[in-house]
């Protein structure tokens, strides 16, 4: 069940920069499945789609990841959460902070907002669609 989603985002590739921008949004769901049994229906689902994995970072279909398993700490060979790259993507970042400004990544003890603040990535995150409206001065949406 989808409980909420942050607006649509066109972003800049990361990783690899050399390759067209990306469609990103973060989406909250309610689950009966435990974060291993989900990262394989995730990845089914990517599969089912038609993704192929060439090379990490690179151009894709779909890219399903787990940010956050409420506010369990997981460190498996296949599965991290929090999910490592949060604090470093605004891609991530703008959307979490939309849709959560104020709520703590567990780990790290800051807000998504503190998070997006304190981010080095500089690259282009800019928003489709307009399920949410206003943003603060610094253009960080306010959930």
């Amino acid at each position: 069940e989808i409980l909420r989603e942050s607006s649509i985002y066109e972003t800049a590739a990361w990783g690899i920069e050399d390759q067209p921008g990306f469609l990103n949004q973060v989406v909250a769901v309610a689950t009966t499945l435990e974060p291993e049994l989900l990262l394989e229906k995730l990845l089914s689902i990517e599969q089912e789609m038609g993704r192929i994995r060439e090379r990490k970072w690179g151009q894709r279909l779909i890219d399903l990841d787990i940010l956050y398993y409420h506010n369990r700490m997981i460190e498996t060979k296949d599965l991290q959460v929090p999910h490592p790259g949060i604090p470093n993507r605004r891609f991530t970042l703008v959307p979490l902070a939309e849709m959560a400004a104020e709520e703590w990544h567990p780990v790290l003890q800051k807000s998504h907002r503190q998070l997006l603040e304190e981010c080095q990535d500089k690259l282009k995150v800019k928003r489709l669609d307009s399920r949410w409206s206003m943003v603060d001065a610094k253009g960080i949406p306010l959930g």
